[in-house]
Order: structure tokens, then C-alpha cells, then sequence
């Protein structure tokens, strides 16, 4: 397996929490919520500042010559009740909060797969899936953490430094001015070392997902790994990822704790000189012993406030290098859509298929031609194999016919019209196909057949087992239709999966069938009792075969030979073994060695 590099190009950091934007407009989806969460807020900022003051009156009036008990007890009183509005405001502003975390990250979840099901496959072909599913777990999880938790933490302390800021001047005029000159050394470095923080996050968040795609690659291939013996370099490699990863993650926490250290000790220096200061007020009678009690406590929530605030802070710009990575993936534009105003397909559908003067080449492999110059016209109801050697073009042309690529040169037309002023999803719902490599979903098997038609009936999804010869293995299965079928159809015997894949075929019962080596797989018997279903389903309907086994395209209508994306001969089976041409030799020499 080659090494595994991030495909991720580094971001320029100056949009900083910008990125962050992709949030807000799915969280703001949720007014009601966002609103009590803020209400909430607020009256446990408030509650917290006024703890203080009460102290105050406490201290004044409870330790002043000729006390009132009463005015102690009501002070205390006022603490209880601002302790259970404390309570109750913190508990509905953590729930809200984390009910939109919750649900803004399913809705950002939906949002990313929606537009991926939309996109082609080339974009596939130039990302890795399994990199693109860690931003889909990893980078989600973030921006749940942000949403959840940071956000709520960073406004509270915001409330709490600024509503504290206010108490210090009510309290000390002149000690609060003095702090308030400070404010400047402590938010630059903040802003100076964030950008470094969200560039690193961005680097961090990288390296993880090399990590994820990595242990899918792996694992998905542990029959190989293990045949081959290459067990200890993988075990290497990952080690490798993981210690890049780890490096990323201990320049980035460098960074945010050399901020943090900066930031609390200006912060609290700050603080303790100004008490130093304050003393001699007290000695002098120009401030009471309340006051400085009140004033100390409330220095400290604001320090503690801007203190937090550098971590989150931190948070903040590693979530931000997250939702930049998703917003991503929410811009991509998919190549194959609808036009704005989609030409229908014929009704009823005759199941025509032409390929028009076609040229066409793989975006990952631009130097060379797939199809070149091909003309290829199948008649409603006719069969018609597509043979030749490997890298033909034969596939290509199943490509091309459900559009999952249009051509560089050309049309390719069904019933007439051009996939291109067609949608694509009615082009796709009168095509049935069965891939040369089975694709077996890790579900139910009833959920693996209802996908050729979702909507089928047990009777309908039976008789399409039976007549691709599926129906007595899947009898056998513990759960009959419900047996989970494992990642990749696990569970499931190599022929199996294919009868399953045809089964699925043959439910769509759609006018033109694309049958790339459909019984590749099949045991001799199996592969009989499935070839005279298929001969049935193709009845009245187009079909086009690849199959690198001339025995099964003897008694097709037509044969077509292919050679470096060009048609070389075509005719029936006796026609071109009279010619003595490509396929003549392909046949000669796959008999020769059946015999």
C-alpha cells in the first residue's frame, strides 16, 4: 500500500474565526432555543457578579460596630436565592446549549453527505473517501464541542469580564482604570498567538484524518496484509501517522499553553499589584473593608474570565479549522446535474442506447483516450456483448451510459435524447446494472435487494432470488431477509454476493440491463440456472454484456470487439470467428483452454 499524505493544502489563517460562519447559519435555524440559551446565560452571569455584592453588604454591616443580625440574616438570604436562580439557569442554559450542539452538527452531517451524494465520481477518484469520513466524524465532533461547550463558555465569559468590569468601577473608580490599562498586554498576545493556534489546529485536524483513512485502507485489506506478511510495516506506518499527528497536536498545545501562562500571570500580576495599591485606601478610610472584600472577589471572576477566555479562544480557532475543512465539502459543485430545465425521456420507454462519435478520457488519466471517435448504436430490445482485452473501454461505456461521466466529444443518447438535457436520476431509473465487483452494503439482505426498487414487496424481492438463484442460500440464513449481511456482504460467499447484486438487477426490472461479467463468479451449475433468468429478464429489453468469457455472449444478438477505446469488428459469434480477427484469437485461445 503506497504511504498515505495529507491531500489537504494548509488554509490561509488570516480568516480565523470567519470559518466559524457554517455554524451560525445552521444553529440560527433554531431561534426559540438559542434565545432561552442566551436568556439563561445571561441570568447566570448576572447571578454570579451579584454574589459579591452581597459579601459586601455582609461584611460592612455584619462586622460594623453595633451589628444588626438582621440585616446579616437578609444578606444571606439574598445569597440563597441568588444560589437557586443559579442553579436553575445553569441547568436550562447547559441543556439548550447542548441541544443545539446536538442538533447542529446532525444538521452540518446531513448537509456534507446530502451534497456528497450529489457530486460525481471523479471528485471520488481525487479524494479519499475515508479521509472525507473523518471530517464527517472528527472535524463534526469539534464543532459539537464548539457549539455545545466553547461557544456557551467563551459568552460567559465575556458577560462576566464586561459585567465585572462595570462592578470593578462601582466599587473602585480609580483601581478599576488602573486594571483596565492592562487589558491591551493581554489581548494582544491572544490575537497574535490564536493565528499560530488555528493554523496548527488546521495541521492537527490533517494529520488525524491521514491517521482514520489509513486504518480504513488497512483493515479493509487485512486478508492481503496478512498473506503477504506485512503486518510489522503496517504496524510502521500507522506508527508513523500517529507520531506525525502527535507532533502537530504538541506544537499546537505549546502554542496555547505558552498563551494561557502568558495571559494569567499579566492578568493576576496585574491583579495583586492593584491590591497592593488598594491596601493604604483601606488603612485611610477612602475605601471599606466590604468594598476591598468585593472588589478582590470580583478582580478575580474577571481574571478568571480572560483567563478562560484564552483557551476557549484556542478551542474556538481549532473548531474553526474544522468547520473551514467542511465548509469544504458543502462548496462543491457538482459536475453531473440537471439542466434548469430537464428534457423528459419518452413515454413509454422504447430502452434505445447510442453512442454517438464518443471520445472520452479519465480526469486522473488525462494522457489517455478510454473511447476514441466510438459509434455504437443498440436497438430497443437487442443484446449486444462487448468484448476485448483489459482497458478496452468496455466499462467505460457503462459509465458513460449512467452518466457518471459526459464525453469530451459526442453524445450519448437514450430514447433519443441527450443524457445531458436529461436528469440524471430518470436516465438512471431505466437502467439496471450488476458491476463487475459486487457491492454488498452492510445491512439486511431484504435491504440489499430493496435497493434495485425500494418499494418491493417480500414476494417480489423472493421471486427475484429465485430467479437468480439466491433464494435457497438466503432461506438458509439465520434471519432469512433479515440476516445482517456484514461490512461488504462478510457473510457471504464470493457467488453469493453476485446472485444477491443480480437478484437486485433484476427487482428493477428497467427497460435497458448493463451486465458487466454477471457471472464472473458463479459456480458452473449456479451460473446455468442464473444465465436462463438473465435470458428471460433480457427479453424485450436492451442489454449490453461485457464478459471477458466468450461462452456467455455466444448467443448474443451482436458482439463487438474493442481494443484501446475503438470498435475493431463486430457481428454474431460465427461472423467473426470466420474473419480470423481479435476475436477470433480471444476465442481460440479461452476454448482451447477449456478443453
Amino acid at each position: 500500500m503506497p504511504d498515505i499524505v495529507a491531500s489537504t493544502p494548509p488554509r490561509d489563517s488570516r480568516r480565523k474565526l470567519g470559518s466559524l460562519a457554517i455554524v451560525w447559519r445552521y444553529a440560527s435555524r433554531y431561534p426559540g432555543q438559542l434565545a432561552v440559551a442566551l436568556v439563561a446565560l445571561v441570568i447566570t452571569s448576572g447571578a454570579t457578579l451579584a454574589i459579591p455584592w452581597t459579601f459586601r453588604s455582609v461584611i460592612d454591616k455584619g462586622f460594623a460596630d453595633g451589628a444588626n443580625t438582621d440585616h446579616i440574616d437578609r444578606a444571606f438570604y439574598s445569597l440563597f436565592a441568588l444560589v437557586a436562580v443559579l442553579a436553575v439557569a445553569t441547568a436550562l442554559r447547559f441543556y439548550f446549549v447542548s441541544w443545539l450542539g446536538e442538533r447542529t452538527v446532525a444538521d452540518v452531517r446531513m448537509a456534507v453527505q446530502a451534497n456528497l451524494l450529489r457530486l460525481a465520481p471523479r471528485w471520488f477518484e481525487e479524494n479519499r473517501p475515508s479521509e472525507v469520513a473523518s471530517r464527517l466524524t472528527s472535524d463534526t465532533a469539534q464543532i459539537e464541542m464548539a457549539v455545545g461547550t466553547t461557544v456557551s463558555v467563551a459568552l460567559r465569559n465575556v458577560i462576566m469580564g464586561i459585567g465585572g468590569i462595570v462592578s470593578l468601577f462601582l466599587l473602585a473608580p480609580k483601581l478599576a482604570g488602573m486594571l483596565i490599562l492592562g487589558i491591551p498586554l493581554i489581548v494582544l498576545p491572544m490575537v497574535l498567538l490564536g493565528q499560530r493556534v488555528r493554523s496548527h489546529s488546521r495541521s492537527s485536524q490533517d494529520r488525524i484524518a491521514d491517521i482514520g483513512a489509513m486504518a480504513v485502507e488497512t483493515l479493509s485489506a487485512m486478508k492481503v496484509v496478512q498473506a503477504f506478511g506485512q503486518e510489522t510495516r503496517e504496524q510502521g506506518r500507522f506508527a508513523a501517522a500517529v507520531d506525525r499527528s502527535f507532533a502537530a497536536a504538541k506544537r499546537r498545545i505549546g502554542i496555547r499553553a505558552a498563551m494561557t501562562a502568558l495571559v494569567i500571570g499579566l492578568l493576576f500580576g496585574s491583579i495583586v499589584m492593584l491590591l497592593w495599591f488598594t491596601v493604604s485606601d483601606v488603612a485611610a478610610g477612602r475605601l471599606s473593608g466590604g468594598s476591598l472584600g468585593a472588589f478582590v472577589i470580583t478582580a478575580l471572576l474577571v481574571g478568571g474570565a480572560f483567563g478562560a477566555l484564552t483557551e476557549v479562544y484556542g478551542d474556538l480557532l481549532r473548531a474553526a479549522g474544522a468547520a473551514d475543512r467542511l465548509a469544504e465539502l458543502l462548496a462543491e459543485v457538482p459536475e453531473i446535474a440537471a439542466p434548469a430545465n430537464p428534457v423528459p425521456l419518452p413515454e413509454p420507454a422504447k430502452g434505445s442506447l447510442a453512442f454517438e462519435d464518443v471520445t472520452f478520457r479519465y480526469p486522473t488519466r488525462p494522457e489517455v483516450s478510454a473511447l476514441n471517435q466510438l459509434s455504437l448504436s443498440v436497438a430497443p430490445g437487442e443484446t449486444v456483448a462487448v468484448v476485448g482485452p483489459s482497458g478496452a473501454g468496455k466499462t467505460t461505456l457503462f459509465q458513460l451510459a449512467e452518466r457518471f461521466y459526459d464525453p469530451e466529444g459526442g453524445r450519448v443518447t437514450i430514447d433519443g435524447v441527450d443524457l445531458r438535457d436529461a436528469d440524471p436520476a430518470a436516465v438512471r431509473a431505466r437502467i439496471a446494472m450488476v458491476p463487475q465487483e459486487t457491492v454488498i452494503f452492510a445491512a439486511s439482505a431484504r435491504d440489499n435487494l430493496r435497493y434495485g426498487r425500494w418499494g418491493a414487496s417480500d414476494e417480489e424481492l423472493w421471486a427475484a432470488a429465485a430467479a437468480a438463484n439466491a433464494a435457497e442460500f438466503l432461506r438458509a440464513l439465520p434471519d432469512g431477509l433479515d440476516t445482517f449481511m456484514g461490512e461488504g456482504g462478510a457473510r457471504l460467499s464470493g457467488g453469493q454476493r453476485q446472485r444477491l447484486t443480480i437478484a437486485r438487477a433484476l427487482l428493477r426490472d428497467a427497460p435497458i440491463l448493463l451486465l458487466d461479467e454477471a457471472t464472473s463468479a458463479l459456480d458452473a451449475e449456479s451460473e446455468r440456472l442464473v444465465q436462463a433468468a438473465l435470458e428471460r429478464l433480457m427479453a424485450n429489453r436492451t442489454t449490453l454484456v461485457i464478459a471477458h468469457r466468450l461462452a456467455t455472449v455466444r448467443a448474443a444478438d451482436r458482439i463487438v470487439v474493442m481494443d484501446a477505446g475503438r470498435i475493431l469488428e463486430q457481428g454474431t459469434h460465427a461472423q467473426l470467428i470466420a474473419r480470423s480477427g481479435l476475436y477470433a484469437r480471444l476465442a481460440s485461445l479461452q476454448f482451447s483452454e477449456a478443453a
